[in-house]
C-alpha cells in the first residue's frame, strides 16, 4: 500500500498558475497581494481586520505582544498544543498556566478556568484543538469578569464555526490566530494570520510584523527630524518589531487557496462522517465528537483508545504504521517537555491531559483522501487493535 501521511496539503494546477503569474511580476514580495489574501480572509471569518505573517508562531508572538504581556504576567492555555501556543507567553517574559482540557474534546477546562487566575493573569489563550471550538461564549463571559484578554489559537479551525459565527470573527475574542502549514485547511507553505475587530491592535501587528517601522506620515513621532516632509525616503522605527512579513508568493497562493475552503471542509467532514460509520460500536476506541454548538474543520481525526488498550498504544502504533499510514499522535503535554520541566512544571498537573496523550491516535485526515483509501484505512486499525488483543 502506498503510504498516506496523516495529514497533506492539496495543490492544483489554479494554485500554480496563480502563484506563476506573481512570479513573473514586479512583485513578489510586500506588494498588493498580500493586502488582497488579508482582506479577502478578513471577509471570509466577518472580522473587520487580518494581518498575515511568515508564521503561525509568528503570529501568536505578534499577539502576545500586542496584548501587552510582560515579564510577571501569567497567560492561561492548555497542554494539549503544538509548544508554540505556550512559548508565545515565554517570548514575552510571561508565565504560562497550564489548565487541564476535557475529556472529549480536548479543549480547555472551562470550569477550570476561574480556579487559576490571579491578580498577575494577562490573558486566556484557548486552542480549538483538531478544529473543534472552544465554548467561547464562556470563556469570553470570564474574560470579561476577570478584564482579560482572549487570544484564540485556532491553528486548527479554519472553517470551523462556534454557534452561527466563524472562527477567526473575534466575536468572543480579542483576537484570532491561524496557521497556513502544508497540513493545515489551506497552505502558503509556511505562513499564519492574526485577525480582530479593534483597530489599534491592528496597527501595532502591521508595526511589529516590519521591524517596527512605520512609513506613514501621519503617524510619525518626530515631526521636525530629518526633513520628513520633503523626502520620501523617510521611515521611522517606533519599537523593536520583527521581519515577519510575507511574500506575494505566499499570499497568492494562500488568495485560491481560500477560494476552495469551504470544500475542503466539506470533504474532511464528509471524511469524518464515513469514519465514524465505519468505526461505530467499535470495543477498541472512542471516536471525536461534535458538541451542539461547534461546527468541526475536523483538522484531525484523533481516536482515543479505551481503559484496557492504552498500554497497547505502542503495538497498535506501529502495527498500523507498519501498513503504511502515516498516523501520529497529537500532543505530549507541553509542560512535559524538557525545557519546561527545567523551568519547574512537574508531571500530573493535568491528569486528563496527559491520560487524553497516553491513549490518542490521529488517524490520516485531508481533502485528497478517496473512499476506498478511507475504507482501507479503518480496516487496517480495526485489524492493528484486534491483533494487539490476542498478543
Amino acid at each position: 500500500m502506498k503510504y498516506i501521511p496523516y495529514g497533506r496539503h492539496k495543490i492544483d494546477n489554479m494554485d500554480i498558475r496563480e502563484v506563476v503569474k506573481v512570479l513573473r511580476s514586479d512583485w513578489i514580495t510586500q506588494g498588493q497581494k498580500v493586502n488582497e489574501f488579508e482582506n479577502r480572509l478578513a471577509e471570509y471569518c466577518g472580522a473587520k481586520y487580518a494581518v498575515v505573517v511568515s508564521s503561525g508562531t509568528a503570529a501568536l508572538h505578534i499577539a502576545a505582544l500586542a496584548a501587552g504581556i510582560k515579564p510577571g504576567n501569567e497567560v492561561i492555555t492548555s497542554p494539549i498544543t503544538f509548544v508554540a501556543s505556550a512559548n508565545c507567553v515565554l517570548y514575552c517574559g510571561g508565565n504560562p498556566v497550564f489548565v487541564d482540557v476535557e475529556r472529549d474534546t480536548a479543549n480547555i477546562d472551562i470550569e477550570k478556568i476561574e480556579n487559576s487566575i490571579t491578580h498577575r493573569t494577562k490573558a486566556i489563550i484557548p486552542i480549538h484543538f483538531a478544529g473543534h471550538p472552544c465554548d467561547l461564549e464562556k470563556i469570553k463571559k470570564i474574560a470579561n469578569n476577570y478584564k482579560l484578554i482572549v487570544i484564540e489559537d485556532a491553528a486548527h479551525a479554519l472553517g470551523a464555526r462556534y454557534k452561527d459565527y466563524k472562527i477567526g470573527s473575534c466575536r468572543y475574542s480579542d483576537m484570532t490566530i491561524f496557521s497556513f502549514h502544508p497540513v493545515k485547511a489551506i497552505t502558503t507553505g509556511e505562513g499564519g494570520a492574526i485577525l480582530t475587530n479593534s483597530k489599534k491592535l491592528y496597527e501595532r501587528f502591521i508595526l511589529l510584523r516590519n521591524h517596527g517601522i512605520t512609513k506613514e506620515p501621519k503617524k510619525f513621532i518626530n515631526p521636525n527630524g530629518l526633513f520628513y516632509n520633503t523626502d520620501l525616503w523617510y521611515y521611522e522605527m517606533q519599537s523593536l518589531g520583527f521581519n515577519y512579513r510575507i511574500t506575494d508568493i505566499q499570499a497568492t497562493l494562500g488568495i485560491s487557496q481560500l477560494r476552495k475552503l469551504d470544500k475542503f471542509i466539506y470533504r474532511r467532514r464528509e471524511i469524518a462522517v464515513i469514519y465514524s460509520r465505519l468505526f461505530r460500536d467499535n470495543p477498541y476506541f472512542d471516536i471525536p465528537l461534535e458538541k451542539e454548538y461547534a461546527y468541526s474543520a475536523y483538522h484531525l481525526y484523533p481516536i482515543r483508545l479505551k481503559k484496557g488498550y492504552k498500554d497497547k498504544r505502542q503495538k497498535i502504533f506501529l502495527t498500523i504504521r507498519s501498513k503504511g499510514l502515516g498516523i501520529q499522535i497529537h500532543y505530549i503535554p507541553v509542560y512535559l517537555q524538557p525545557y519546561y520541566k527545567m523551568l519547574g512544571f512537574k508531571k500530573g498537573i493535568c491528569p486528563n491531559a496527559e491520560d487524553f496523550y497516553n491513549s490518542e491516535i490521529s488517524i490520516n485526515i485531508y481533502p485528497g483522501l478517496k473512499d476506498f483509501q478511507i475504507r482501507r484505512i479503518a480496516k487496517i486499525i480495526l485489524n492493528a487493535c484486534r491483533v494487539s488483543v490476542k498478543q
